[in-house]
């Protein structure tokens, strides 16, 4: 500690500043996959995976709790409850247990907006399992962002697309909601269904976009565009520079 009162002449400020401080971050003790290593507290579980040595490569993405794909199972210290968090924006502590998700190969319906007729039965065609929900609940819980899912599934069900597409805005297609589903439902595919089609057949659109998509159709821009794709990786560099 320095005493205020004493001479500092011939003290090398320059020589002080420009020393490494070396900080010892405390450390705590994880499990992952079954073998335990020491972490700095405080990390994200996807920064501990790095920081052990593991070449995390698929399951990263936006690393800002954005994009859904580092969907992660953990447990923490003596308890015996298996969670689920995205590995991005969960801290790891002390005793905490974890993996990341795999790939879940839910079946996807592939359908065209343009193409569907009557679009809340349509849904019932692609996606027939959705009345089949136990009410278990499970998917709510599995839900990392809070998502009551089991009450958007129903009200996609009977057809209220508006309120589903609002309930799913925080959805990120972790998928997680669908490994844990008894009734072999995907909830998050048939919340975007019902979303999609919300926007499509039944959300009132602004002038505006209309007479945009007027005068896309028009060509009223299609000379731009083929000049914008006919720039080679420098010109675009260039453009997009001179843009302020």
């Amino acid at each position: 500690m320095v005493d205020r009162g004493m001479d500092l002449k011939g003290f090398d400020k320059n020589i002080a500043i420009d020393q490494e401080e070396v900080l010892r971050p405390k450390m705590v003790t994880v499990e992952i996959a079954g073998k335990k290593y020491e972490v700095p507290e405080g990390i994200t579980v996807i920064k501990a995976l790095w920081y052990s040595g593991q070449e995390v490569t698929r399951g990263v993405g936006c690393l800002g709790g954005y994009c859904g794909a580092c969907a992660t199972y953990y447990r923490t210290k003596d308890d015996p409850k298996v969670r689920t968090c995205l590995a991005c924006s969960t801290a790891v502590e002390d005793g905490m247990s974890f993996t990341m998700v795999p790939p879940f190969p839910a079946r996807k319906a592939i359908y065209q907006m343009s193409e569907l007729k009557d679009p809340k039965q349509d849904m019932f065609n692609l996606y027939p399992e959705a009345p089949l929900c136990r009410n278990c609940n499970a998917c709510t819980e599995a839900c990392p962002q809070g998502i009551d899912v089991r009450d958007g599934v129903w009200r996609a069900v009977f057809g209220d697309f508006k309120k589903v597409s609002e309930m799913f805005m925080d959805c990120v297609m972790c998928g997680l909601c669908t490994p844990v589903c008894i009734a072999d439902i995907a909830p998050n595919l048939v919340a975007l269904y019902a979303s999609r089609a919300q926007g499509a057949f039944f959300s009132e659109k602004p002038q505006r976009l209309h007479d945009r998509i007027d005068e896309i159709a028009q060509g009223k821009y299609q000379s731009e565009w083929d000049r914008v794709l006919g720039m080679d990786e420098q010109q675009l560099k260039d453009v997009c520079a001179a843009i302020k």
